[in-house]
């Protein structure tokens, strides 16, 4: 069972209900993602955000565990991040991989991934994504776990509705769609590394944070930056195979 502390869980959604013009949406975004995380203890956290055509791609995981529960749904297309956002309710599961509802998803998900919930994010009534967690083991949820999940999802929501209030509704999809291309070049760096080192995806990814950090850079940038320079290769030797 995970304790909510009710005092602790006001006074961060005050804080962060005031913060969004200190810096930008998708910053803000990704930062009430760690809140989530740190302030309740859980194994991870993640947000993921709707397309045109209505698929789920993950914005902003915590960990590459959690990567990998966006990655194993947005292949799939089931999960309960999506039953959250295709239902307009909150689902959770004690164990994702041993829920007969998503059977698929077992054999793409990262060992440690057990016990997920995930809640809704809402524009105008209607869903455009989810906010989700999970445990490293299997978790009985609690409905304070639910609401607290909500409360967080009412703050992003409230970013969204600013932003388009105040008519940066073309920012607000930019950025967005953005971020959302630029996990795609973390995802292809990722798959880089790993074929050419022989590494498992969270070596891949641990390395390339701190190879980022260490140079003060954002890891898309590096990414994109290590994609390039193998592109650069390819051109110049052709028949050389990385």
């Amino acid at each position: 069972m995970t304790h909510i502390d009710p005092e602790a869980l006001v006074a961060s959604l005050r804080r962060l209900q005031k913060d969004r013009a200190a810096t930008g949406i998708v910053h803000h975004l990704e930062r009430i993602v760690q809140v989530v995380d740190r302030l309740f203890g859980y194994s991870g956290a993640g947000l993921m955000f709707a397309e045109e055509d209505r698929t789920l791609r993950y914005l902003f995981a915590t960990d590459e565990r959690g990567r990998s529960l966006e990655r194993a749904q947005a292949v799939t297309g089931q999960g309960p991040c999506v039953a959250a956002y295709v239902g307009d309710t909150a689902v959770t599961t004690v164990d994702v991989r041993d829920d007969r509802r998503w059977p698929a998803l077992r054999e793409l998900l990262h060992p440690e991934v057990r016990g997920v919930a995930g809640v809704p994010i809402r524009l105008g009534g209607v869903p455009v994504g989810t906010l989700n967690v999970y445990q490293d083991a299997p978790h009985e949820w609690q409905e304070s776990d639910t609401q607290a999940l909500h409360a967080y999802a009412h703050v992003i929501e409230q970013v969204l509705v600013a932003s388009m209030e105040a008519d940066e509704k073309a920012e607000l999809a930019d950025q967005l769609q953005y971020a959302l291309d630029y996990r795609v070049v973390i995802e292809r760096a990722i798959g880089y590394l790993m074929g050419k080192h022989d590494l498992t995806a969270s070596q891949a990814f641990t390395g390339l944070r701190k190879q980022a950090r260490d140079s003060r850079r954002k890891v898309s940038e590096l990414a994109a930056e290590l994609l390039g320079e193998q592109g650069q290769r390819n051109v110049a030797n052709p028949d050389h195979v990385v």
